[in-house]
């Protein structure tokens, strides 16, 4: 047998081909050929105790022992790369496989010993296992069991931190970070921080039927959370619970949670942190440290398996994070507004009395019906009771009464007459409160609907005659009455040119009759 071990440690020494061949009594060309081999697997010195020349020449050669049998040699290295893309399964490349073999005349292997070969060669020479798991297809996340725990600075007290749990299953690569709850806030937090981490999303997310993400889950139907859904879409995955009460749909972050709760909640266990910052610190160290101990069986370790065979395969992250939102549903009010959190936000005054849809973010408050778009307001913070109205969103006898201000008013007054803008001064002049002449003025104002501005500048020219402090409701007084006078004017004028007119009448005889006696 070729001394494959004494080539490799000679070369790795720094001697010559030429040294090495004569020394092993292999011709340079079969040196050269198995130290390239060597370097283009990773297989690199020292090397341990059972990599002997039998064990190097399976993991350089291994088809040599599949043509001592008279079958068709199968390339692992082939198999491994092609099940990494989407849809190739195990059974397709061997029909692949016994229809190259026939027709090479070669007896391929059945199915099962297929199988078989390729689940021991990549347990031995490859940090991942491609029979059931695809590089950057699933992300498994679920809440650890147990519980960390920070110090209250006051009390001294622990209080629990719940730790979020993260795992590709083909690298077996994890992540982990704690929070002081598990609402929705922190499942979606979490999320958004494990994507960063790996620098990357996956096609489908299996998590936990936990009320913060899925709101509805039978045998018939799915619903998850708007806010959750959302996120996936933001994220271009799609999220498939687990069955209910079914863990193996999970297996990997069901592994990977006994896993962190040993290598990092325990070993925390004695580490007294006073922030959830700190704590998360801590973890993280631990984390790294979990995901680069080296496998027991293999090469390698969670890192490296995720550097080499998955980071390619996940999906680019979009240009901006998710932005946390919550959605809920509001009754729009008599007053055209809605209620969120005891603040007030308009919405077309169309919608009254109509359920919508409301997102809330830390900055924005978008309303929707029917998953349409109505409108968005700038979130209110602060005392309760505030109010964000949009003047497109009032009826049109509500933008009038809006648009008054004193500026307004006397521009009005002038399109009048000047008795009209003494009035309005006046008004101004008069009440303590400025909102309070305004609505006077407004009700002035609306007179123009039923008289002229000749008959509103006669009225305040009287009533400037009659006193100093002029109101409006002796204006209106005025007005009726003037305008009683001039009805009942007209009514007597009319009644005298009837009384005066009369005319000649003819007889029956003009017309050549006779009179009647």
């Amino acid at each position: 047998m070729i001394q494959y071990r004494k080539i490799l440690e000679l070369h790795d020494e720094g001697i010559s081909l030429r040294g090495i061949s004569s020394s092993t009594g292999n011709s340079r060309q079969k040196v050269t050929e198995v130290i390239e081999l060597a370097k283009k697997k990773g297989l690199t010195c020292p090397f341990d105790e059972e990599m002997n020349d039998k064990w190097i020449e399976e993991f350089l050669f291994p088809e040599k022992s599949f043509e001592a049998s008279g079958r068709q040699p199968i390339d692992f290295e082939y198999i491994h790369r092609e099940l990494a893309k989407p849809n190739v399964t195990l059974s397709l490349l061997h029909y692949e496989y016994e229809v190259a073999s026939r027709a090479n005349n070669k007896i391929p292997y059945s199915y099962r010993s297929f199988s078989r070969y390729y689940s021991n060669y990549a347990q031995k020479y490859k940090a991942t296992m491609r029979i059931w798991r695809k590089p950057g297809e699933i992300l498994e996340v679920d809440w650890a069991g147990s519980t960390a725990f920070i110090i209250d600075r006051d009390t001294g007290e622990k209080v629990k931190a719940y730790v979020f749990v993260a795992t590709l299953p083909c690298s077996q690569l994890s992540y982990a970070e704690a929070t002081l709850s598990m609402d929705l806030h922190a499942w979606i937090g979490a999320h958004i921080r494990a994507y960063e981490y790996f620098g990357g999303s996956t096609q489908i997310v299996v998590s936990d039927n936990l009320k913060t993400g899925v709101t509805k889950h039978t045998s018939r139907e799915l619903v998850l959370n708007p806010t959750y859904k959302e996120m996936a879409n933001h994220y271009n995955t799609i999220v498939m619970p687990a069955r209910v009460r079914s863990p193996k749909d999970k297996p990997s972050v069901e592994g990977s949670v006994g896993n962190i709760s040993t290598w990092i909640i325990a070993a925390l266990r004695n580490t007294h942190c006073f922030s959830i910052e700190e704590l998360n610190e801590e973890v993280r160290k631990k984390l790294d440290e979990f995901n680069h101990r080296p496998f027991t069986r293999k090469k390698g370790n969670r890192y490296s398996a995720f550097e080499e065979e998955e980071k390619y395969a996940l999906s680019p992250l979009p240009d901006m994070p998710y932005k946390i939102s919550e959605w809920r549903t509001a009754k729009v009010r008599p007053d055209y507004h809605i209620s969120v959190e005891s603040m007030f936000y308009s919405v077309p005054y169309e919608y009254i009395n109509r359920q919508v849809d409301v997102k809330l973010s830390s900055d924005m408050v978008v309303v929707y019906f029917n998953h349409m778009w109505l409108t968005s307001h700038k979130r209110l913070y602060g005392r309760f009771g505030q109010i964000s109205t949009v003047r497109e969103h009032m009826p049109d006898n509500h933008k009038l009464f809006l648009d008054q201000t004193p500026e307004v008013a006397i521009e009005w007054a002038e399109s009048i007459g000047s008795s009209t803008l003494c009035v309005v001064q006046s008004l101004l002049d008069t009440y303590q409160s400025e909102k309070q002449a305004l609505q006077s003025i407004f009700s002035l104002k609306k007179m123009e609907h039923r008289y002229t501005k000749y008959e509103i500048e006669l009225a305040c020219k009287m009533v400037l005659s009659m006193t100093r402090r002029p109101t409006v409701k002796s204006i209106q007084t005025i007005l009726k009455n003037n305008k009683k006078k001039d009805a009942e004017q007209e009514l007597k004028q009319n009644t005298e040119i009837t009384d005066t007119n009369y005319g000649f009448t003819r007889g029956a005889s003009y017309y050549g009759g006779k009179d009647k006696c």
